[in-house]
């Protein structure tokens, strides 16, 4: 019931969030309406990432999505605590809903564009070979299909070839308007293609030619009723569309299809599809919020070949669309292969043509992947048409849809080339290309192919030459009437000997081109409007042309062309000669945008007017051509253009009134409003202060009491940057800090730097943490110039203070580490550098450096932020990876000689690095591929800068290594198990060091090996380690050691002992979880004897309870209390200490062996009582009495004992048991997994 009620509020915030996407797409809502949508929309997205445990997501007023490397720390910090606030307001608001009033909906326009729903249920039809169906709507009338094709792939099983597609073969037919909807008869047409052998009746006896594309048949539905509305309109209604096989070779698909739709019944003998239908009113976004059961993510969409009647704004100059519009980018060119005609030749028959086409880059290189044969296809690279059986007369009508990006149109051309298919396999191999066709996409005035049909010209020769762009694109691509004329032999030589190709004209070949696209366009006039400054002598007539043009080229080029009339109007102020024109040229648009089919562009002329017109003197043309019209008018002449004006006249104002303000702005930028600096740096100082909580002061008061701490501790510029200009623009109010004083004035003591903000108990100054500000950046930017000045004057001086008080037991407040990272991301080397030497002593530092290690590995811990605020964590992990590695540096320099050498320092600093890298929120193999592409874009992989750091920081040590064995092998081996291959590559061998370490003072390297023994089984068990790094640390440490003879022997014992417990406890941990208990049996038992024989009793003692607890967890009692005396044989009666620790609740009051044993032994004799081995616990019971009797003289539990040992007698004898059978087990063949064999 639980997980119904959470699908039902999915459900319910996902048909919500797509009711008002489709009126974001619309692009007719007003500015505001827009912004306030947009903010519930984004709202509802980032509930739903909250409740589905996904990342915070921050933005800013606008909606739109914070940049961190463009947005301050302290702005990030307060945008997270933002959203989550609104996302607290929001769970509870929907943990108390409010009741919605009946029929409550906010619909967006209805768009006129509707859809057709297309479910294939079955197709049933003996074929015998692999098929392609394609499925496209047809208009008799026109005897053309109207639509793309949808592609099913269907298995010579009988299946769809993608079995998750069973049950789901769904598209929607989309773009579809009303003058579709009207036309007097619409079919759906489906050409079934089969896909092998020339003929299916070729027998096996030998090898025959496969792969093949042959026609099988068709099959038509008249479905103008469904589509007009006047049936049934029921998407669980099936509809059986039974099969027309080809009859003949002769038989084209498309004459079939054309034969068909006037055709009668046939004898189908149940081969057909059955199909589902149902007509969609409105659009695709429309259709899927009215109808998410039917049209979800998985339905493939086909769209109409064309344009629809209403089309949509694209993008804005490649950026994102203006607020308001949907992005309905294009960039389609539809290809036909029309038909051809092919002379036999030197053949006995006519030929079995297949034609290949491929998009071709200037170099003769085939573009790869840009080719679809249709809606649900993948993209190829090439695409083969149908062979038809020897015909001289090939017709195809086959289309297909190309795909390109707009900067690789004008470098790229369609090549088409012909090859004779035969039947038997070994012919066919030596078939070579016989002929080729090309087209380019761009034509040489800089304009796309035009639609329509193309007679292209066919070239024959050698085979490679056929396919060398270099000896083809200089040549003719198309044939002309002149060319037809000339040409009067069977072939041609062109070009002379050079191209070595010959043009034929036995041979012909058409195709049919339809470009969409919403940025290339086929008008030469409006082209060159858009690019008038090369030719300046034909502006006048592009003027007067472009009211000629198609109103659909215009819209799609609505900016550039509305920038090219601004550009002319500005360009020639000092005439009037094109003002006309271009106020004509002007109002022609803004009619465009009126009409029906591109009136969801009035949001785009809206966006162009406010966010790109610049045009500051274009208000005296507009005003001036306007003035003459109207004058014209009240004088009585004719003045045909004024209709049209006044229609247009909102945004003529409009453009007018913007060109006015952009004026007067500038005007007033001319006379100077104060030095920008000035006015930036008072915005930084004021934007950002934040105080402590409960502090009652101001922003400004906060910011004025920092300026006055530095006045008061006679703060000193740092070294270096002396001598550098002071801040311009003289000094802001409040601004109460002095002038930096010279090199010879010694600083004062005083809190220390960015810690004292978190750690202001042993702060003088604790009641007012000094105020941060929040400076806007721009990438990457820490330039002196600008974080030096802004930093210095005001930047406290280190001091005793940061190791007055103890190090903090509470979690820092969140906006307190806020500053801190705020403070460290402005500060560079030279801060870093200067703040370490303004240390009056060394003692002073090194507890400085102590404690700031402490209190990174805290905040690194406990997680300051929420897991889901990542930005957050990612930006703070950012500036403390700095920060460690500059101090890391001042370890190196400071405190690593023999005489400054500090352990405790040296210490904390690797286990903060191990900490770091190690730390959840790194570990980007958790994370999903998106999300861990996006943070290695934006921040790399820390864990490598780290890890390499530490290693550095390793090797630097020298003879002081020693001191951190065995100490650092836990942390150094946590690290190398992290699954970052390299840095399991950079890091293993620090272990070898450590052993040759050791090794070189002591003879040995045990304290090592035991150490790290010790940790691997605890770090495999909790999951870290796999089979890579097994083979990593191998491979390492062995060449490591073969290359000091010394080590050879030990250490090649070494990797192999652990070598083989890696991959017992790996195959361990594999199997822990497995229902087969016995496979964790066999890897329990194989690894407590692995530890019996590398004599390691405490792990031993630990994998024999997992032992135990296997078996009573089977309910094998007797066998728990067989395992249990194996612990307990270890032991002796003495009252030795008990040195190994014991799993248990009591262990801990079990201080000697002897009160071990005897507590183990009362455990098994209860399990041997539980498994009815009352024989083997009289043996323990008369083990223990022996105690009781003559050592210790307990004579109370010797009569317990005895009591006990009685009634096991008494058992034996009056309950009945099964006799315990044994059986020896064994697992012979590789096929068994190492630990069963």
């Amino acid at each position: 019931a639980g997980q119904m009620e959470q699908y039902r509020q999915v459900k319910q915030m996902m048909q919500e969030l797509m009711e008002k996407r489709s009126q974001l797409l619309s692009g007719t809502l007003p500015k505001d309406q827009l912004l306030r949508l947009r903010k519930e929309v984004t709202g509802r997205m980032d509930y739903g990432n909250k409740i589905l445990a996904l990342d915070l997501v921050v933005r800013d007023e606008n909606e739109n999505i914070l940049d961190p490397d463009r947005t301050s720390v302290i702005s990030l910090f307060q945008a997270h605590k933002r959203a989550a606030q609104t996302l607290t307001q929001r769970i509870q608001e929907e943990m108390s809903p409010q009741p919605r009033a009946p029929g409550h909906s906010t619909h967006g326009i209805a768009l006129p564009s509707h859809s057709l729903y297309l479910c294939v249920r079955n197709f049933v039809c003996h074929i015998g070979e692999e098929a392609q169906l394609f499925m496209a709507l047809y208009d008799p009338n026109e005897q053309r299909i109207i639509s793309e094709n949808y592609v099913i792939h269907w298995a010579s099983t009988g299946v769809p070839q993608d079995i998750e597609l069973l049950n789901n073969l769904k598209v929607v037919f989309t773009d579809l308007g009303s003058t579709d909807l009207e036309r007097e008869r619409l079919f759906l047409v489906c050409q079934i293609i089969r896909v092998g052998r020339m003929d299916l009746r070729d027998s096996h006896s030998r090898k025959l030619s496969t792969g093949l594309r042959r026609p099988f048949g068709i099959s038509v539905m008249d479905i103008t009723n469904i589509t007009k509305g006047t049936c049934d309109n029921d998407e669980d209604k099936q509809h059986f569309i039974p099969v027309h096989p080809v009859a003949a070779e002769s038989d084209f698909l498309h004459n079939m299809i054309r034969k068909a739709v006037e055709g009668k019944d046939i004898n189908h003998k149940g081969q057909g599809l059955w199909v589902s239908l149902k007509m969609l009113w409105g659009d695709l976004s429309q259709v899927r919020k009215d109808h998410p059961h039917l049209v979800d993510r998985s339905t493939v969409v086909a769209r109409k070949l064309g344009y629809p009647e209403v089309i949509m704004p694209g993008k804005w100059r490649g950026k994102a669309p203006p607020r308001g519009t949907l992005g309905d980018v294009r960039n389609d060119i539809y290809l036909t292969l029309v038909q051809g005609e092919f002379d036999k030749g030197n053949k006995k028959t006519q030929k079995n043509v297949e034609v290949t086409v491929c998009v071709c880059n200037e170099a003769g290189s085939v573009v790869q992947n840009v080719i679809q044969a249709g809606a649900g296809d993948s993209p190829t690279s090439h695409y083969r048409s149908v062979v038809y059986y020897q015909q001289r007369h090939q017709r195809w009508m086959e289309t297909l849809k190309i795909t390109l990006p707009i900067e690789d149109v004008h470098r790229t051309h369609l090549r088409f080339t012909f090859r004779h298919r035969s039947s038997s396999d070994s012919k066919d191999r030596s078939e070579r290309i016989f002929s080729m066709a090309f087209v380019r996409l761009m034509r040489p005035d800089g304009t796309t192919l035009r639609d329509g049909e193309h007679d292209l010209v066919l070239y024959k020769g050698d085979s490679r030459k056929l396919e060398d762009a270099s000896a083809y694109l200089s040549l003719p691509s198309e044939r002309n009437l002149s060319e037809s004329k000339l040409l009067s032999s069977s072939s041609f030589r062109v070009s002379g000997a050079a191209s070595g190709l010959t043009m034929s004209t036995r041979d012909s070949f058409q195709i049919s081109t339809l470009v969409c696209s919403t940025k290339l366009t086929q008008n030469v006039n409006l082209l060159g409007l858009l690019k008038w400054r090369s030719k300046p002598s034909l502006l006048c007539g592009n003027l007067q042309k472009l009211m000629n043009v198609d109103g659909g080229e215009v819209i799609k080029f609505l900016q550039d062309t509305l920038d090219a009339l601004f550009s002319i109007m500005m360009e020639h102020s000092d005439t009037d000669v094109y003002d006309t024109l271009v106020f004509d040229a002007l109002v022609f648009i803004v009619g465009l945008v009126a009409d029906r089919k591109f009136q969801h562009f009035n949001t785009v002329l809206e966006a162009y007017i406010s966010q790109h017109f610049s045009a500051t003197l274009a208000y005296k043309k507009l005003l001036s051509v306007l003035t003459q019209y109207v004058e014209q008018a009240g004088r009585g002449e004719p003045c045909e253009p004024l209709p049209c004006t006044f229609k247009a006249l909102e945004y003529i104002f409009k453009f007018i009134v913007r060109s006015r303000h952009l004026f007067a702005h500038a005007q007033r930028r001319g006379l100077g409003a104060g030095c920008p600096a000035h006015g930036a740096c008072h915005r930084m100082l004021s934007a950002g202060c934040l105080r402590p909580r409960g502090s009652r002061s101001s922003p400004a008061s906060s910011c004025s009491g920092w300026g006055k701490e530095g006045k008061d501790r006679e703060v000193q510029r740092p070294p270096g940057l002396q001598g550098r200009a002071p801040r311009t623009g003289g000094r802001e109010k409040g601004d109460t800090t002095d002038p930096p004083r010279q090199p010879s004035q010694a600083p004062r003591p005083g809190p220390a730097g960015p810690l004292h903000i978190l750690r202001g108990h042993g702060c003088p100054h604790s009641p007012r943490a000094p105020g941060v500000p929040a400076p806007s950046r721009s990438p990457g930017f820490r330039a002196p110039g600008t974080a030096s000045r802004f930093l210095a004057p005001g930047f406290p001086r280190p001091g005793r203070g940061v190791v007055q008080g103890p190090v903090p037991s509470h979690l820092p407040q969140s906006h307190y580490v806020a500053c801190m990272a705020a403070i460290l991301s402005q500060m560079d080397k030279d801060h870093y550098s200067a703040y370490i030497q303004a240390f009056p002593s060394r003692s002073e530092l090194m507890d400085f450096l102590m404690e700031t290690f402490i209190l990174f590995k805290d905040l690194i811990g406990k997680t300051v932020y929420p897991c889901d605020w990542v930005v957050m964590n990612m930006v703070q992990n950012r500036e403390f990876l700095r920060t460690i590695n500059q101090f890391a540096t001042t370890l190196t320099k400071m405190f690593l000689s023999n005489s400054s050498f500090e352990l405790q320092l040296w210490n904390n600093y690797f286990h903060l690095a191990v900490a770091f890298l190690t730390q959840e929120s790194l570990q980007l193999e958790n994370f999903s591929l998106a999300k861990r592409n996006s943070i290695l874009a934006k921040y790399g992989d820390m864990r490598a800068t780290i890890g390499a750091s530490i290693r550095d920081m390793w090797y630097s040590l020298g003879h002081r290594k020693i001191e951190f064995i065995p100490g650092m092998v836990g942390p150094i081996l946590e690290m190398t198990l992290v699954p970052e291959l390299e840095l399991r590559r950079s890091t293993i061998p620090i272990f070898f060091d450590m052993m040759l370490c050791e090794h070189q003072l002591t003879g040995s390297f045990s304290r090592f090996e035991d150490e790290i023994l010790r940790r691997l089984d605890s770090e495999v068990e909790g999951g870290r380690g796999d089979e890579q790094y097994k083979q990593l640390f191998k491979s390492i440490l062995l060449s490591c050691c073969q290359r000091h003879p010394e080590m050879a022997k030990p250490g090649m014992d070494f990797v192999e002992l652990v070598t083989v417990l890696l991959e017992r406890l790996l195959d361990y941990r594999a199997v822990m979880n497995d229902e087969n208990k016995t496979y964790s049996m066999s890897c329990t038992v194989n690894l407590l004897n692995f530890y019996k024989e590398i004599d390691r009793q405490a792990m031993y003692i630990r994998y024999l309870y997992k032992l135990k607890d296997l078996h009573i967890s089977y309910e094998n009692y007797t066998e728990g209390a067989y395992t249990l005396l194996l612990h307990a044989r270890l032991l002796t009666w003495s009252e030795e200490p008990n040195m190994a620790p014991v799993p248990g609740l009591h262990s801990c009051h079990l201080h000697t062996q002897r009160q071990l044993k005897e507590a183990l032994y009362n455990q098994i004799i209860e399990y041997f009582d539980q498994g009815k081995m009352w024989e083997e616990a009289i043996h323990i019971c008369k083990e223990l009495a022996e105690q009781y009797e003559s050592h210790v003289f307990d004579y109370e539990m010797l009569s317990d004992i005895l009591q006990r040992e009685a009634k096991f007698y008494e058992k034996i004898l009056k309950v009945l048991r099964p006799s315990p059978d044994y059986f020896a087990v064994g697992y012979y063949g590789q096929g068994f997994p190492t630990f069963l064999r």
